[in-house]
């Protein structure tokens, strides 16, 4: 373990904008029993984690929110939904990892991820990074993949099944193309055209640039939509899904959510915000699959622990493509 007593890590005391993240130096946690301490390679700054220090959530949801998040000031001031890097110790009863092991694994709503260590359940959803990519990449399979399979379990998708990803370009949409190809599925992005390139080379079969045409206008429907925007509300996209078919709804408001099973119970079509619990398997999957080449790291720009606030501010913008990843550590630190 570590001889050191202290770590860097980008905390935030007030809810705002870029700026009120900065660096501070904080104690490396212990591992409790049944926990791993990871010292962290790599992790990413995502639209969780701007709705998060921003307090910008959806409609409805601010009360809410605030038993997670905090009322008056951050409960959890260091940010990072996921964390990929080096385990450094591990607490007692921990015989699943051991020091040395190369591990990627989400932190969820406890966050954590934007220090140079945190300690995580070992039975939580961590597992062993990629072998055939680096940290960097790796840290990208985790926040969108794992919430669309969280989502993807709850529907059937096959081969010839028709889903449709609103909001294609982003973390969770270029993971919901790759994972319902992988499934056989037929995929329609919607996204800018601007995007059409990286979403097409990520295996959707047709683009639809939403600054040109509104996917709801015409007589095709879907089997599956997923809404990662949160401008596809079931009022909107009713009639754009199948009999029998699911609307998926990554962002949605509070009114959405409390209408969602009334209307699945009217339609028959499946309206569900609900992400499940998705863990390690559902990781390891991923592994799989990047290790084999049918799973792709999508990047859009790297910044390091030190530029955190310039990181915010380019996730503040809205049009990242895929993943922004924080640099906590150097390769060769970690060797």
């Amino acid at each position: 373990m570590t001889t050191e007593t202290t770590m860097t890590a980008a905390v935030y005391r007030r809810f705002g904008g870029p700026e009120e993240v900065h660096l501070e130096q904080r104690p490396i946690p212990s591992p409790k029993p049944g926990e791993v301490l990871i010292r962290v390679h790599a992790s990413t700054v995502s639209i969780a984690d701007h709705r998060s220090r921003a307090r910008d959530v959806p409609s409805g949801l601010g009360l809410l929110v605030a038993a997670g998040l905090g009322a008056f000031r951050p409960k959890h001031p260091i940010l990072g939904m996921d964390a990929a890097g080096v385990v450094e110790a591990v607490g007692s009863d921990v015989t699943a990892f051991t020091a040395g092991d190369r591990v990627i694994a989400a932190t969820g709503g406890a966050f954590g991820g934007h220090a140079e260590y945190v300690c995580l359940p070992a039975d939580g959803a961590i597992t062993r990074a990629p072998a055939s990519l680096t940290l960097e990449e790796a840290v990208t399979l985790v926040f969108g993949g794992i919430t669309v399979q969280g989502f993807f379990a709850q529907v059937s998708i096959g081969p010839g099944t028709s889903v449709l990803v609103n909001g294609a370009s982003g973390a969770v949409g270029t993971a919901a193309i790759q994972l319902a190809k992988q499934l056989g599925a037929d995929v329609t992005a919607v996204t800018s055209g601007g995007n059409a390139a990286l979403v097409t080379s990520l295996g959707a079969d047709r683009v639809i640039d939403y600054t040109r045409q509104d996917f709801t206008a015409g007589d095709e429907t879907y089997d599956v939509i997923v809404d990662g925007v949160g401008n596809a509300g079931f009022g909107r996209v009713e009639g754009s899904i199948a009999p029998g078919g699911a609307l998926l709804l990554i962002v949605g408001d509070l009114w959405s959510m409390l209408r969602s099973r009334w209307q699945t119970r009217r339609s028959g079509k499946l309206v569900t915000w609900n992400v499940g619990k998705p863990g390690a398997d559902e990781l390891a999957y991923l592994v799989a699959l990047a290790d084999s080449g049918r799973y792709r790291p999508v990047i859009d720009r790297t910044f390091d622990l030190a530029d955190i606030v310039e990181a915010h501010r380019y996730v503040d913008t809205g049009r990242k493509r895929g993943n922004v990843v924080l640099r906590i550590a150097d390769a060769d630190a970690l060797s």
